[in-house]
């Protein structure tokens, strides 16, 4: 069935820094949300953006009507009041479109300067009196990652039932995670690496101790077992995209993707196969076979294995049986851009490191660049054709985008 009439289910990128940020347009995102410097739940394993960015960001996504979401969730102290104010009186001015908050200082200050508020799961709603309380502040909430699609489809059903409307005076909208990186803990509220390395989860520092090996003594008589087949505390990466149909019937509105400590690459891969797959939905494609290319597609950047989280049920979590990606592909570090010849469109790089030939996949990933992929085509050394190229080298190739000398060459090889 064509669905093309309906409003599409708005995709959103994570945004770690500028070529994640560039990756995720290019990709087709709807929207991206990002963090600035340290009140943010990803200030540790993230570069994040500065006050300077703001007007910048705002305006590279807003010429392709892309909306901007600044993540402002983590735990507020009183030292941090003023500098909060700052960063929202600014990311008014630069004509940012919402903050995602979680603190009542946050919620409430964003609101009284009119910058449009959602609510962070980190606030864990899990039903519809308490959108009904948050809507008094908010347009759109974050729902609890521990929700089933039916509990999802109840609170959005009863939203249209009983007309609940947020400050802007539209009906309150919804928003689940769609895919990535799942923590221990309900809705990301966890205190391991702040007992451990006094380095607190939330307010952004999460050291990751849940993904690690362990071992289990036993106090009385001090045998220990090695846990070897699983990561007890590290849950299995979230994906919907094998069910997206029955997430998008939920009636919920924003699709979020998990990922702003992750690279450019892999932002531009998860995001433009979300983006393909809602599409097909709404025109009537979305079928099995295409599921599975999708999917071969998701494997082949960072991840630790998939599942369905809790939407369709499960009462526990799929565990990850290694300690870091399983994706079938990986990056290996070329070299950097050195010139773009606009005229003749030919990329001039540097081969810093490692070899690289004539076919082999490439990866270039930049700032204002984002992502190019690419089959390394017939390219020259010193003016002469060549078929293979080693450290040292300068080469030069045809390349219908323009690089930049930030930018960055990659050799993608099978994992």
């Amino acid at each position: 069935m064509n669905r093309q009439g309906e409003d599409k289910l708005e995709l959103m990128a994570p945004a770690g820094g500028f070529d994640s940020m560039q990756a995720a347009l290019d990709a087709g995102a709807d929207s991206i949300y990002f963090g600035v410097e340290q009140l943010n739940m990803r200030a540790k394993s993230s570069i994040n953006f500065t006050l300077d960015d703001l007007e910048k960001i705002a305006q590279r996504c807003g010429s392709k009507n892309v909306r901007t979401y600044l993540t402002l969730n983590t735990i507020i102290y009183d030292h941090d009041l003023s500098i909060i104010k700052t960063l929202l009186n600014r990311a008014k001015e630069a004509g940012i479109t919402a903050v995602i908050a979680s603190d009542q200082a946050v919620i409430h200050y964003a609101k009284s300067i009119g910058v449009e508020v959602h609510i962070s799961t980190q606030l864990n709603i899990t039903n519809i009196e308490t959108v009904k309380f948050y809507s008094l502040f908010a347009d759109t909430m974050v729902l609890s990652r521990e929700l089933s699609l039916g509990q999802v489809k109840k609170i959005a059903d009863a939203i249209v039932k009983d007309d609940v409307r947020g400050p802007a005076g539209n009906l309150v909208e919804l928003e689940i995670f769609g895919h990535g990186a799942l923590c221990m803990a309900v809705s990301g509220k966890c205190y391991l690496s702040l007992h451990t390395q006094n380095s607190s989860a939330n307010r952004g520092a999460c050291v990751q101790n849940c993904r690690r090996k362990y071992k289990v003594i036993d106090i009385e008589d001090g045998h220990e077992l090695e846990i070897d087949n699983e990561y007890i505390m590290s849950p299995k990466d979230l994906c919907t995209l094998n069910f997206l149909d029955q997430v998008i019937d939920t009636g919920v509105k924003v699709l979020k993707i998990e990922g702003r400590a992750r690279a450019p690459e892999y932002v531009h891969r998860v995001v433009k196969t979300y983006r393909e797959a809602i599409d097909a939905y709404y025109a009537g494609t979305y079928t099995p076979q295409k599921v599975k290319t999708w999917m071969s597609e998701l494997e082949t950047v960072y991840n630790r294995g998939f599942w369905s989280g809790y939407y369709l049920g499960q009462e526990l979590g799929e565990w990850a049986d290694t300690p870091g990606s399983k994706a079938t592909k990986k990056k290996v570090y070329l070299g950097k851009g050195v010139h773009y010849y606009s005229k003749s469109k030919v990329a001039h790089f540097k081969i810093e490191s490692q070899s690289v030939k004539v076919g082999d996949e490439i990866l270039i990933t930049g700032p204002t660049t984002g992502v190019i992929e690419t089959t390394l085509p017939q390219f020259r050394i010193d003016d002469q054709a060549a078929e293979q190229a080693s450290r040292g080298a300068d080469i030069t190739f045809e390349l219908n985008q323009v690089i930049r000398p930030s930018d960055k060459i990659y050799k993608v090889v099978e994992a």
